[in-house]
């Protein structure tokens, strides 16, 4: 779902165009044809760039009991964005600090797993509680991951306007909300999407550790089509792991003995 360009495009030339047009920070707010173009453009790459978001807020989602649904896509999305502005504001300071995609990679790994092996209900099907703060909290590490590619697409799409990156990340929201919601309805009518969207996340964190500046370029020295091997080795792990945990749960369900006594309490 990552449709934009950014992934492969060297990070030190992205950063430059957004540089050679202006300071970062610029709180400039003049209504000009350029201000309106810069807006379109920043609104079109969030656009892009939150298929996988939306996702993530989807399959965390998915299994809330339908009143923690809405309160949790809102609070997700609404994190997304918050996240995502401040990463492009301090998006220099970001890519300096060594290893830190090696750890984000290994966390989007993990989440990819969980999210593809699903989570246990109690025993009436009910959600336990605290299932909305989990889902809200998976939503905002995986955001907090992936925001940092995308941050670079924006602070060169907005030239280093913050004005123009916190209102057409702020008008962003909707769009956010509403692709999440559609893709936690397919989910509902097609369960093989969890699979999908499992390897998805697997695939993306594969590029994430592939692409950290501490040893990047080392690696594809030694290893020229790393990047790829790393992509779409992190989309098989993810599916076949997560999908294994979630036989062996289910097997470890079935396996329990039944407290006839405890289900009697119930009735």
């Amino acid at each position: 779902m990552k449709i934009g360009g950014n992934r492969n495009r060297p990070v030190a030339s992205t950063l430059e165009v957004a540089q050679e047009d202006g300071v970062r920070g610029n709180m400039s707010f003049e209504l000009t044809p350029a201000f309106w173009s810069g807006l379109f453009q920043i609104i079109l790459v969030n656009i892009v760039l939150s298929g996988d978001n939306a996702l993530v807020i989807a399959l965390a989602c998915r299994n809330l009991d339908k009143r923690h649904q809405k309160p949790a896509i809102l609070i997700g999305s609404g994190g997304a964005i918050v996240l995502r502005i401040i990463f492009v504001l301090i998006v220099d300071q970001l890519l300096k600090i060594g290893y830190l995609k090696l750890i984000g990679g290994l966390l989007l790994l993990w989440i990819g797993v969980k999210l593809v092996q699903g989570e246990e209900e109690d025993g009436d099907g009910v959600k336990a509680a605290g299932s909305l703060w989990g889902a809200i909290r998976t939503i905002i590490i995986a955001d907090a991951i992936m925001s940092l590619d995308n941050a670079i697409a924006i602070a060169a799409a907005a030239h280093g306007n913050t004005t123009l990156i916190v209102l057409g990340l702020l008008i962003s929201i909707p769009l956010i909300i509403f692709g999440a919601t559609l893709i936690m309805m397919l989910l509902n009518r097609f369960p093989v999407i969890v699979i999908a969207g499992g390897g998805l996340l697997g695939y993306i964190a594969g590029e994430v550790l592939a692409t950290d500046p501490a040893y990047a370029d080392k690696l594809v020295a030694l290893f020229p089509h790393a990047k790829t091997a790393f992509e779409i080795g992190g989309a098989v792990i993810t599916v076949i792991v997560g999908y294994w945990l979630q036989r062996r749960a289910r097997a470890r369900a079935h396996a329990e003995p039944v407290d006839l006594a405890a289900q009697g309490r119930k009735e």
